[in-house]
């Protein structure tokens, strides 16, 4: 996987923890830059975390799946990029919360890095350097989270539905670029 691909994805999977973030930032009175990077650290640890636990889960099964592990990829960035597209058209349900507690956090970090649980394995059929893809992911994505808590006290949720269109809209992309390199089309 190449440097370009591999911010890509970086940047894709981070659209969800941007928008969260964004919320938090729309949440918190009086923004500190300690609380940005708490943030930060929580959904970028998290976004580390999941791409890891996928990938050795994608490497155990990889010999059963070697003919059609292009296919996976494929399929895995694509549902996970339909459902971001599918979350930036649902009205907003609830507000984050202000708090940086673990009971709120812990949460949010999880759901908004099961996706690259997901992409962890599609990074285990492409066998990538893990090491090198989830330290890029989680120092994206915490940048990125510190960026959106800024982002939503300057703009509230304007951003938050884009990003997650942006997001879903790259992943996509790179899953057809993996289809498309793996059949020697590009």
């Amino acid at each position: 996987m190449s440097f370009i691909s591999l911010f890509i994805l970086a940047v894709g999977l981070s659209m969800d923890a941007f928008a969260v973030s964004v919320c938090k930032g729309l949440a918190m009175r009086k923004i500190r830059v300690s609380n940005a990077f708490i943030v930060g650290l929580w959904f970028g640890g998290f976004q580390m975390l999941m791409p890891v636990i996928g990938y050795f889960l994608g490497s155990y099964f990889q010999r059963y799946i070697e003919a059609v592990d292009h296919w996976i990829a494929f399929i895995l960035l694509a549902i996970i990029g339909i459902n971001m597209i599918r979350e930036s058209r649902e009205e907003e349900e609830e507000s984050a919360s202000a708090s940086l507690a673990v009971k709120d956090m812990f949460p949010m970090a999880v759901a908004t890095s099961i996706d690259a649980l997901a992409a962890g394995i599609s990074l285990a059929c492409l066998q990538v350097n893990i090491w090198t893809a989830v330290s890029f992911i989680g120092i994206t994505t915490c940048i990125l989270s510190m960026i959106g808590v800024k982002v939503g006290s300057v703009f509230g949720t304007r951003y938050k539905s884009g990003a997650e269109l942006a997001g879903g809209l790259i992943l996509i992309l790179l899953g057809f670029r993996i289809l498309l390199e793996h059949l020697g089309l590009f």
